[in-house]
């Protein structure tokens, strides 16, 4: 299972509670927890918020939590990326450690499903390419893409010591706080998202020999042509699929 999604048990009592306590659990929140492994953070949860709803890939994990949980913990066996949200109790917070296969692509379907604060621990790595700044070697597809859609910060650093079986690097514990609405404007969302995903897939190419050259002729004037993207701020790359939208 653990080679299979990528998860790392958390088994630092003091670091679980201090991630909990970052989320500012009190007794109205129903808080979603991914992959809740041995249970060491739904039990932290369990004693502050309302409900628990606790999504757990591993059968026997499952079996092993219900014999142990708090009545206000509903224990779900599920692929966190195949569930369907919306059919779940409705939920405001997310606390989890996710397992570092799926980081990506989770925190992307949360943040279409919606809520008011999550509390997420990342591989290192990961979590800096979600807070880069442009002109950096993390500055990246996901920082842009993250940026639009959502605050995010991290918190703090955590040793990988504080992990069974141990990973190889350490983690952090970020906080997301979906954005009410974007920090710039676009005139096509999906065009957007999909020229940055392009733009980065050659970062470290000029961006007019990214382009096609119908793309190029349009631009006229533009300054970003002769720029890689990887210098280029969310709201820049943002302007640019403005210019290439309205030339189509």
């Amino acid at each position: 299972m653990i080679k299979k999604t990528g998860q790392h048990f958390l088994i630092d009592e003091c670091m679980a509670e201090r991630e909990v306590d970052y989320a500012g659990i009190c007794k109205d929140d129903v808080v979603l927890e991914i992959g809740p492994g041995t249970g060491i953070i739904t039990r932290f949860l369990a004693a502050k918020a309302q409900h628990v709803l606790a999504v757990e890939i591993d059968k026997y994990l499952v079996q092993q939590l219900q014999n142990n949980m708090p009545k206000n913990v509903t224990l779900m066996h599920g692929d966190a990326l195949k569930v369907d949200y919306k059919q779940l109790p409705k939920f405001n917070k997310i606390v989890s450690n996710l397992p570092f296969q799926i980081s990506s692509p989770i925190t992307f379907k949360l943040l279409k499903h919606g809520f008011s604060l999550a509390v997420l621990m990342y591989q290192k790595e990961f979590a800096e390419r979600m807070v880069a700044e442009p002109h950096s070697k993390q500055y990246s597809r996901l920082t842009v893409h993250l940026y639009y859609k959502a605050i995010c910060e991290i918190l703090e650093t955590v040793p990988k010591t504080c992990f069974s079986p141990q990973p190889k690097v350490d983690s952090c514990i970020v906080r997301l706080k979906p954005r009410k609405a974007p920090p710039f404007n676009v005139e096509n969302e999906q065009f957007f998202l999909s020229l940055t995903k392009k733009l980065f897939n050659h970062r470290r190419k000029k961006i007019k020999n990214i382009l096609s050259e119908t793309q190029r002729n349009s631009l006229g004037s533009t300054p970003y042509l002769n720029q890689r993207v990887e210098e280029l701020s969310p709201e820049e790359i943002g302007e640019l699929s403005n210019f290439l939208i309205s030339a189509e």
